[in-house]
């Protein structure tokens, strides 16, 4: 029988623009509890296009918003067709502003990342942290590419994987065999820890 408890999942990425929040849009209309996060210090938006090697940083408290005004004022059709824009009104439409993860006190029942030094910095931050609960978390990297397609594609498997632990019976006991079929079927390979809060 399916756990009836909603599964309690955030996702991670490295500025909380654009693979988390894919994932934020994907899991939110399919009725997951669902928080989206960055793990750097700052957010990192690409350079305007006559200074491309020169990113734009923004704090996290930062409103998409204010970000997109910015910087359609900077470079309106450089950011245009990258399609920043385009994310940040997405974004704005999701939640004010990012929020960066170390930041966060709130428990959840899973944590997927996408990519293998974001899934470093959430997993050395949940070991560094007092356990107050010893309550399990399971850490899930997600391999993606910073790019829109990826982060849809990317999104997709972390909403099958969602899909499937609210159907299990026992989390615990079937991780590690969903994974391994989830592997088989996209071909991504994971990696996966466990830490107590």
């Amino acid at each position: 029988m399916p756990s009836s408890a909603p599964l309690r999942v955030a996702v991670v990425c490295m500025s909380n623009m654009n693979r988390s929040m894919e994932a934020h849009s994907i899991l939110s209309k399919k009725g997951f509890r669902v928080r989206s996060f960055g793990a750097g210090s700052v957010v990192r938006l690409p350079g305007p296009a006559r200074d491309r090697h020169r990113p734009v940083l923004y704090s996290f408290c930062t409103p998409y918003r204010q970000m997109r005004r910015d910087l359609a004022w900077r470079d309106p059709d450089c950011y245009r067709r990258n399609g920043i824009l385009h994310l940040l009104g997405r974004n704005e439409r999701i939640k004010p502003c990012p929020e960066r993860f170390q930041d966060c006190r709130e428990a959840f029942d899973v944590i997927f990342t996408c990519e293998e030094s974001v899934y470093d910095r959430v997993v050395g931050h949940l070991c560094a942290r007092e356990q107050e609960t010893c309550q399990p978390v399971h850490v899930i990297n997600v391999d993606m590419q910073d790019d829109l397609e990826d982060a849809t594609l990317g999104s997709l498997v972390i909403c099958e994987l969602c899909q499937r632990l609210q159907e299990a019976e026992d989390m615990e006991d079937c991780l590690a065999e969903l994974l391994l079929g989830v592997e088989r079927k996209t071909g991504r390979s994971f990696l996966h820890t466990v830490c107590f809060y």
